[in-house]
């Protein structure tokens, strides 16, 4: 059995037969036969953050544990990115952050175009957004960002999309209070260190190499800052999608204080049609290979059976993914 499948920028996408095969008998196979032949997409993020590593230490695992299995890690814009590419087809596997999924089940802000039969897979890690600027830059409150150059994540990235929430949480204008650039988060460094911009968003997990990189370079102190205070105003226009975080004091080079932030739920999502086998077997081999996923980064620590549950995913769950919880006695649905 073949599955081949297209990726940004390959070949025709092949479903057919083979598909409705593997989805018709899903319900009933065990693991994956050395006969089956499964290609996978996994889009991930921009190589300075946590997305692409991940990604790649899972598509390793996916490839190196399930017969038959080759898996790779695409580099992206991020969450809207990935949504899009399973919308369209061209990828299997999407990290997200659960606010871009939802808009994406909705087809709402980023999505109008069209709705995105997203389903959750598993819940990951959370994401905490990172206010960054550096000291000599005058900016120490989220007020002081107005009339300052600030970068508010690529195009194609949930960063983006809890930036502008955040923004307007405080009661400030992204176009009008600020000189917006659109930068991912290693670009953001560059520029931040090349003093052609004042400050950046960033949602990511902990640490992020990039901010790292930029709180280690000499000459430089690394200011996140505090704005805790407006998730209330971020959940009552959005839902309840948001939280009240810290990043500890000492995560980055020169950080002398936490950091009270906010945060989302990251999210591993596939395609309404992906085959429950394919689901079931992603996600066993996620918690069977964890310490692998670990090896590569830390944030996968925090993939937990204890955090599989609707409150942390407002997309609906996949059949596949429930069927390898409720083995494991966990109930979500």
């Amino acid at each position: 059995m073949t599955i081949a499948v297209k990726r940004p920028g390959a070949g025709t996408r092949i479903l057919a037969a083979a598909v409705v095969a593997l989805a018709l008998g899903s319900q009933a196979c065990g693991p994956a036969q050395a006969q089956d032949k499964v290609t996978l997409s996994i889009g991930t993020g921009g190589t300075g953050g946590v997305y692409y590593p991940l990604g790649g230490g899972l598509a390793n695992v996916l490839s190196k544990t399930v017969p038959g299995w080759q898996a790779t890690a695409e580099v992206t814009g991020g969450s809207v990115d990935n949504l899009k590419l399973l919308g369209a087809g061209k990828s299997d596997i999407g990290f997200t952050m659960a606010d871009a999924g939802l808009d994406a089940l909705n087809g709402q802000d980023k999505f109008t175009g069209g709705k995105v039969p997203v389903r959750t897979l598993m819940v990951l890690y959370p994401n905490r957004m990172h206010v960054v600027s550096v000291e000599g830059m005058g900016i120490a409150k989220m007020a002081d960002l107005k009339g300052k150059r600030v970068s508010t994540g690529s195009p194609g990235s949930a960063t983006e999309v809890m930036a502008f929430r955040l923004i307007e949480a405080v009661g400030m204008d992204k176009d009008k209070d600020m000189k917006r650039e659109r930068l991912g988060v290693a670009e953001s460094v560059n520029a931040i260190k090349d003093r052609k911009i004042d400050a950046f968003f960033w949602v990511g997990g902990l640490p992020t190499s990039a901010v790292t990189d930029l709180g280690a370079t000499p000459g430089t102190k690394l200011v996140l800052i505090d704005h805790a205070d407006a998730v209330a105003a971020m959940n009552k226009k959005h839902g309840n999608l948001y939280a009240a975080d810290v990043i500890p004091a000492k995560t980055y080079p020169g950080q002398d204080k936490d950091n009270q932030n906010s945060s989302v739920w990251n999210i591993l999502v596939a395609h309404e049609k992906m085959s429950d086998q394919v689901a079931y077997n992603i996600v066993k081999t996620i918690f069977d290979k964890k310490a692998d996923l670990v090896a590569v980064h830390s944030e996968a620590q925090n993939f937990e059976l204890a955090t599989q549950k609707a409150a942390n995913s407002p997309m609906p769950w996949h059949p596949g993914a429930l069927k390898y919880f409720a083995e494991k006695g966990i109930k979500i649905n």
